[in-house]
């Protein structure tokens, strides 16, 4: 009668301990039926299924796997596995999986407890837990404001997956964290295009906002901007609005504001780290065609579409030329850019921070509202607000380490 067995080994890591105890179980001849590992802090936890052709066999194999773990200063534990526990495990790997991704300036043990709460009271198994940023600060260091990053591998349906969804955005709004929670599937794995938004996501400031200031109208356009990104106006009308108030604008000025323009927190280094891993970015603005090309040349981007301001004899007109790059318009110029790069919106990623911006967060993939305003934050899949843009990389499930090199 075959046997099936759990052994879980546990103890110090060191070079080639893996393969010496695989080499016990090879000269026993069993089949492997799982096997799992992860060190530490060279503390190594391994677990290996076996299959036993016989009681007697599993007894010499045991007393073997015993003495080498002894040799090598492991504890090990054997636990039987009916065949009947066996095949249901083997029937939930079949259930749907999802990632749930827990980031933050640095993670607590009251963060951990709380998600993991939420996953629990949705009827989720968490079946992996790794961390994804690199060294974490300890208490008193002071290099930069740091970054963390866990990663959930959970099993099962939740009951209702935007009640879930809320909780999980009413407990970052509570911890001041973010957490993202994703379908792990093929897709989530093989995006390709990455669309930002430009003003307030890929840079720090709203350029419109910047003019208007050159032109001595700063207040009455921030005004309109801030409406129109809460939603609360007509962008396409709010759009032509402020622009009209930049007539007689010298366009010399355009390019002193390129000059002073701040990128957002992490955004250099993820446009680096994407097109390293052979992604294609596209900026999609509500802004202007001068700005998105200066971010253009400075980062690599690959596409640009935003709004051409028209400028008569070095003045600017109050008027802008070709069609308004509206929230609409935006969702239409990913689908393009989606077709000609020849892959599914769901291998497209969409980062943005206005309500002009959740029709592309919508069909994207992965829709990812970045330090938005609540409204936007509400609506949008994903959400950071705790990190910089290259927070977006934990949620693709790439390591700090992945990046050393």
């Amino acid at each position: 009668m075959r046997e099936i067995i759990l052994m879980s080994f546990a103890g110090p890591d060191r070079p080639s301990l893996s393969a010496s105890l695989m080499q016990v179980l090879a000269s026993h001849s069993v089949n492997i039926l799982d096997v799992g590992q992860a060190v530490i802090h060279d503390q190594l936890s391994l677990g290996v299924v076996v299959e036993s052709p016989s009681p007697m066999e599993s007894a010499l194999l045991m007393k073997a796997v015993l003495f080498r773990a002894h040799d090598l200063g492991l504890q090990v534990r054997f636990t039987p596995i009916t065949q009947d526990s066996y095949h249901q495990w083997v029937g939930g790997q079949g259930k749907s999986r999802y990632i749930v991704t827990l980031l933050a300036r640095k993670i607590t043990a009251e963060h951990l407890a709380e998600v993991s709460r939420i996953v629990a009271e949705n009827g989720l198994n968490i079946d992996g837990l790794a961390r994804l940023s690199g060294r974490v600060m300890l208490e008193g260091e002071n290099n930069g404001p740091g970054k963390a990053c866990v990663e959930f591998s959970v099993r099962g349906e939740p009951a209702n997956i935007n009640q879930m969804r809320a909780d999980f955005l009413r407990l970052a709004n509570e911890l001041s964290v973010d957490i993202a929670f994703q379908r792990d599937d093929a897709y989530r794995r093989n995006r390709r295009v990455v669309c930002f938004d430009m003003d307030s996501t890929l840079i720090e400031h709203e350029v419109i906002d910047e003019l208007a200031k050159a032109a001595g109208v700063g207040e009455q356009v921030a005004a309109i901007t801030e409406r129109a990104m809460q939603g609360e106006l007509d962008f396409k009308q709010s759009f032509e609005a402020r622009v009209a108030l930049l007539q007689g604008l010298n366009a010399n000025v355009l390019a002193d504001i390129a000059a002073r323009l701040k990128l957002s927190e992490g955004a250099e280094h993820l446009v680096r780290t994407l097109k390293a891993l052979g992604y294609k970015t596209a900026i999609l603005s509500g802004g202007f065609t001068y700005f998105g090309q200066y971010l253009q040349s400075k980062l690599g981007i690959d596409y640009v579409y935003a709004n051409d301001l028209e400028i008569v004899d070095g003045k600017v007109t109050g008027r802008v030329v070709g069609q308004v790059v509206d929230g609409q318009r935006k969702a239409e110029l990913l689908r393009e850019i989606a077709s000609r790069e020849g892959v599914r919106l769901e291998q497209v990623i969409a980062v943005g921070d206005g309500a002009n911006d959740l029709p592309m967060l919508s069909i994207a993939g992965l829709g990812i509202a970045f330090r938005a305003k609540p409204l936007v934050r509400q609506n949008a899949r994903q959400a950071i607000s705790t990190l910089g843009l290259d927070g977006i990389l934990y949620l693709l499930g790439v390591r700090d380490r992945d990046l050393e090199r």
